[in-house]
């Protein structure tokens, strides 16, 4: 996302580390990395650092953040959300899975892909381009990342957004209020339905550990 703050610290780095063994131990052409967790968890930072990690072994890792892909515009999400019952339309249906997953394949293919990305400033979609050819990796970040069927090693992190109330404020995504409460309920009750996918676990301490 465009203009989205990443808070990295030492406990990323030394995750990111752990994580990347385990990728080299079962590296494979176009491999795919899955990081979820809820709303300040660090998705983002551990793929920037994985990436950046990756980077020492020569391997050219990209991360694809798909809380991008939502298909209501951020704008009228809020709205969106109310008007249909938060419990009811927050979760994995919100997102665009066709254009995931035909991203995802065009990373596999070494292809030219477009995808979407928000502008967290303007509250706007763009249009951003890459060029998969000389992409090793893909990290895909977000909320319900390991659902992407083409994950090869998934990763989840088990802080709650209860631990991580310091960390929204921070970042400042959305106002902290009554419906972003309802909202954060309802995600972590559906990103903790998917924990059972992942290979690995970032525990409450940050500590890579087997799931």
């Amino acid at each position: 996302m465009l203009g989205d703050v990443l808070l990295i610290t030492e406990k990323h780095i030394i995750a990111a580390q752990e994580i990347v063994k385990s990728v080299l131990e079962q590296k494979k052409s176009r491999f795919i990395i899955g990081i979820s967790g809820e709303s300040g968890s660090g998705k983002s930072e551990l793929a920037h650092s994985v990436a950046k990690e990756l980077k020492k072994y020569d391997i050219v890792a990209k991360p694809l953040h798909i809380d991008n892909y939502y298909r209501i515009l951020p704008l009228m999400r809020t709205q969106w959300r109310k008007d249909n019952g938060i419990e009811k339309v927050v979760g994995l249906g919100e997102y665009d899975w066709d254009t995931i997953n035909r991203n995802v394949e065009e990373f596999k293919n070494g292809l030219e892909s477009t995808g979407p990305c928000v502008d967290l400033v303007t509250e706007q979609v763009d249009q951003l381009t890459t060029n998969y050819a000389a992409v090793d990796m893909l990290i895909i970040d977000g909320l319900y990342a390991i659902e992407t069927p083409a994950v090869d090693l998934g990763v989840f992190i088990e802080l709650t957004y209860h631990e991580t109330k310091k960390a929204q404020k921070v970042r400042g995504k959305e106002p902290q209020n009554e419906y972003r409460a309802r909202v954060l309920e309802q995600e972590h009750q559906v990103v903790q339905s998917i924990k059972h996918k992942a290979q690995l676990l970032v525990n409450m301490d940050y500590q890579v550990v087997k799931a």
